[in-house]
């Protein structure tokens, strides 16, 4: 006869899996066309999501959590930029610089370095206000140093100091000075890694006495057709300076130019490649992480990806979900 006791004896005995990170937070209404979201609360408490798409998608909550509603296109039009892929927009971000907000956006075709970063301009960020006002002057061609897509801005804290930060492939993520709707001075590199070239889709956050690089690395798309070996499909990393304009570094010293990066967010549970991130101070929930993920329960094509959020705790100096 097997006791009771002896069951539980060897049930004690069996390695507990658990994640090393937070399932994302609760989403409701229209939660997939998520692709690199870009999300933004008006002063009147709605939720603006802007998502690769759609000639830049755009939906709105009344919260964080949604229900999100599709309400139509940022640039119904394509973009006036003249390059293949002005039709198809990617990678937007969304900024409120006084009275404006500023929408920028990637104009490429994939794997190539015939790029452009584009920018359009609305008082309300509503659907149907938006205004194209072409390139910002960053822009790359074969050969370039850089790939000109995934821009982000920041702000200088205390100062009118702007900077974009881009990048994707090739020689990792750059920065230049922007006034910020044009170029005003030379990109320089901020992030590369030599023996793994696949980062992109920076953001950078300042949070306390830092500010904090996000970016992501590893394969992005196309899970459906072509699935990457086991930890090589997108996840979300980070490393931090004093300094706007860097340098900066991970968690155990490794500069940023040199392969450093601290993971943030991999896959786990039913989450599968997590990427194409933001960070966003919410005025209910503090500083949260969102991004779009694969949820395996679903499916892994580029179409189902989910928006994921989270809270991030900064307690230890650097951001843990």
């Amino acid at each position: 006869m097997v006791k009771i006791s002896d069951l539980l004896g060897a049930v004690a005995l069996l390695p507990i899996l658990v994640s090393a990170y937070a399932l994302p937070e609760a989403c409701s209404g229209v939660c997939n066309n998520s692709h690199d979201p870009s999300i933004i609360r008006r002063t009147d408490g709605t939720y603006f999501r802007f998502s690769t798409g759609g000639r830049i998608a755009i939906h709105t909550a009344p919260s964080l959590t949604g229900p999100w509603t599709y309400v139509g296109a940022a640039l119904p039009s394509g973009s006036s930029i003249n390059l293949a892929g002005n039709q198809d927009l990617w990678a937007p971000d969304v900024a409120q610089v006084g009275s404006q907000y500023y929408l920028y956006y990637s104009v490429s075709t994939f794997g190539v370095q015939d790029s452009a970063i584009g920018i359009a301009s609305s008082s309300s960020l509503d659907a149907g206000t938006w205004t194209d006002l072409g390139s910002t002057g960053v822009a790359s061609s074969e050969g370039s140093a850089y790939n000109a897509i995934d821009g982000n801005l920041v702000n200088e804290a205390g100062t009118r100091n702007y900077f974009l930060t881009f990048g994707s492939f090739w020689n990792g993520i750059y920065r230049v000075r922007v006034t910020p709707t044009q170029t005003n001075g030379d990109a320089y590199q901020v992030a590369f890694d030599p023996n793994d070239t696949a980062m992109e889709g920076p953001t950078v956050f300042k949070y306390g006495d830092f500010y904090y690089l996000f970016f992501s690395k590893g394969s992005c798309c196309g899970y459906d057709k072509d699935m990457p070996a086991a930890g090589e499909e997108y996840r979300i990393m980070v490393c931090r300076s004093s300094s706007p304009v860097g340098p900066f570094v991970d968690s155990a010293g490794t500069s940023c130019r040199s392969g450093g990066g601290t993971v943030v967010l991999a896959s786990h549970d039913w989450v599968y490649g997590p990427g194409g991130q933001g960070v966003y101070q919410d005025p209910t929930y503090g500083p949260v992480l969102y991004y779009h993920y694969v949820d395996t329960r679903i499916g892994y094509e580029d179409g189902q990806k989910q928006l994921g959020w989270n809270k991030i705790d900064f307690s230890s100096g650097w951001p843990v979900v």
